[in-house]
């Protein structure tokens, strides 16, 4: 899948929504739920992979090699990942579209934070200077092959709202694919933004709990988003279930009268498509005539 299936389903008139993936099998259950376009999410990716918040702590090298075990697990599905601020200046950008279009991604967000960034509902965020994050944009604009990209501005609580709003503008007069200004804190925020660039895909971030109020996607159409990332709830829920059952494994020694806590043996080898690696086994590891042949080579 490329970044013309995200334009594709936008261009229809659908509301899309990308749920957060941050490993091949939290992608492979996205995927399974119906979902047809998915995000790794750099606060996830941070999280699971490194135990970290996200503070800017993962590199370029570690969110494609993410981005290309989450792409090749779920060939159906448009992947858009997390670019930060493309990791460096413009020469970093490209290389950070280089890799993830490598990769097998369909989309980036590549934000105007200062680096090391953080996670945008976060405190303590800063913003470069507009025309550098432009530059970037720019570069990454002129060197993608199909790759929908998304122009995500932290301005908002650096500089305010109207600054977020001219950033957002500039960006769409680059030609990116959809603009996202970060953590508006209102319906009046989300009202604001959505008049300021009327002529753009616009992005809403839906974290629980977080600075901006929790929509749903009828309800951000309505306020003119229709491209809409919930990037935590996957994580938020693994993490409440893990905890639940290593706690209740330490506390109990097994989990023998809590089942209910877990999916079934079978039911997890269903999500791992374990049939058709026994049919695999069966066609090149005890076919006869493959055994036959491999004892004759050694």
């Amino acid at each position: 899948m490329n970044g013309d299936r995200i334009r594709d389903l936008l261009a229809g008139g659908e509301t899309v929504l990308m749920p957060g993936v941050w490993d091949a099998l939290s992608a492979r259950l996205a995927a399974e739920a119906g979902f047809e376009v998915l995000f790794v999410s750099g606060y996830a990716t941070a999280a699971t992979l490194l135990g970290l918040p996200d503070f800017g702590y993962l590199t370029q090298t570690e969110v494609a090699e993410v981005a290309r075990r989450v792409c090749s697990s779920v060939p159906q599905a448009a992947v858009v990942v997390d670019g930060d601020t493309g990791h460096g200046n413009a020469l970093n950008t490209i290389r950070t579209v280089e890799l993830l279009e490598a990769a097998g991604a369909a989309g980036v967000f590549l934000e105007d934070q200062v680096w090391p960034k953080k996670c945008g509902h976060l405190a303590g965020k800063k913003v470069v200077p507009r025309e550098e994050w432009l530059a970037k944009l720019r570069a990454a604009v002129d060197h993608r092959d199909r790759l929908f990209v998304v122009a995500r501005t932290d301005a908002r609580a650096a500089l305010g709202l109207e600054e977020a709003c001219d950033r957002a503008r500039a960006a769409r007069e680059i030609g990116v694919d959809a603009v996202f200004v970060e953590a508006p804190e209102s319906v009046a925020d989300l009202e604001a933004v959505a008049a300021a660039v009327p002529d753009a895909v616009r992005v809403a971030n839906m974290i629980e709990a977080g600075k901006t109020p929790l929509l749903t996607p009828a309800e951000l159409h309505e306020l003119g988003y229709d491209l809409i990332v919930s990037p935590l709830t996957g994580l938020f829920a693994a993490a409440r279930s893990l905890a639940t059952a290593y706690q209740t494994l330490r506390e109990q020694g097994s989990l023998r009268d809590r089942l209910d806590l877990l999916v079934s043996f079978d039911d997890f080898g269903r999500v791992v498509d374990l049939d058709r690696h026994y049919r695999l086994e069966s066609e090149y590891v005890e076919n006869p005539a493959y055994q036959e042949e491999s004892g004759r080579d050694r």
